[in-house]
């Protein structure tokens, strides 16, 4: 009975690590954030399953598609030679149906929400799969995965109340920033890899000094935008201290990045906790509104 045991847990763990489930909370406590606000407060259970469903979906669809496109690529990355696919461990069929599978999850998901989420949602499936082949076409990839990751608040208002008010652009806005940011962060550890296989990217284009040096005003154009953001819907000083705890972690995270470019480790992992401190401020604002006029 130990070797069937010991075979799923040794299936489990690859898959884990095929859909790098570690990294899952880089974007969902975003999510989450917009959820409430959406919702103005606690959104029904059925919608909160279903906007999660759609989100881990999404992620499983344009991550296993970017693993499939790569495959051959990544067998050559010396950081990445030893992944699922490039090592054998698992056919490339797998990851294209895995991916297949998660579009349709999506759509189904999207379905059971609302008419416009449903009617859009290929499009939010064709921006999850599109960005694997743009590191092969433009220097701009990173910004197109920020656009990946600015699609979460317009895709969670659209999900809750059926429509897309104007004030969620200044979020879209932010989440185009911040994803930005964090994308030119992880392909300056691809730097070397990226020229050698004649790969895209911004610190490919225009080299490290300059990546660096966009990073931070990345992260207060972001952080900007979601301060607007959060004065239009009269959120209050709960969302705001949120924001400053966020700036002063992204400064030193970015002062340390100047210092040691080549070591994106660190900066990669904060990127956990700021998710996880724009969660917390909403979460204070929204149910203990303090100076706040709640959301209008």
């Amino acid at each position: 009975m130990s070797a069937p045991a010991d075979a799923r847990r040794g299936t489990a763990k690859d898959l884990g690590r095929f859909l790098e489930i570690q990294n899952l909370g880089l974007n969902l406590p975003f999510a989450l954030a917009f959820l409430f606000l959406a919702a103005h407060g606690l959104p029904e259970l059925l919608t909160v399953f279903l906007v999660v469903v759609a989100f881990v979906a999404a992620r499983n669809a344009g991550h296993s598609f970017n693993r499939w496109v790569d495959r051959r690529l990544d067998a050559v990355n010396p950081r990445t030679a030893s992944r699922a696919l490039p090592s054998g461990r698992t056919p490339p069929a797998f990851a294209l149906g895995f991916s297949a599978a998660n579009g349709a999850i999506l759509i189904a998901a999207a379905y059971f929400l609302n008419p416009l989420a449903f009617l859009l949602s290929p499009v939010a499936l064709l921006l999850v799969l599109g960005y694997s082949y743009t590191k092969r076409v433009t220097s701009f990839t990173t910004a197109f995965l920020g656009l990946v990751e600015a699609v979460i608040p317009a895709a969670v208002y659209i999900a809750v109340t059926g429509t897309l008010p104007l004030v969620v652009l200044y979020a879209v806005g932010g989440l185009l920033a911040w994803g930005t940011a964090f994308e030119t962060v992880h392909s300056l550890g691809d730097l070397e890899s990226d020229r050698a296989l004649g790969l895209f990217s911004v610190p490919v284009r225009w080299g490290v000094d300059a990546s660096v040096r966009l990073v931070p005003v990345l992260h207060a154009t972001a952080l900007v935008l979601l301060a607007l953001f959060g004065f239009v819907l009269g959120l209050g000083f709960p969302y705001y201290l949120a924001l400053g705890g966020m700036a002063v972690l992204a400064t030193v995270t970015d002062r340390s990045l100047a210092l040691r470019p080549a070591e994106s480790r660190v900066p990669f992992q904060r990127h956990f906790a700021l998710g996880l401190l724009y969660l917390a401020g909403t979460l204070f604002a929204v149910f203990v509104p303090v100076g706040s006029a709640l959301i209008r």
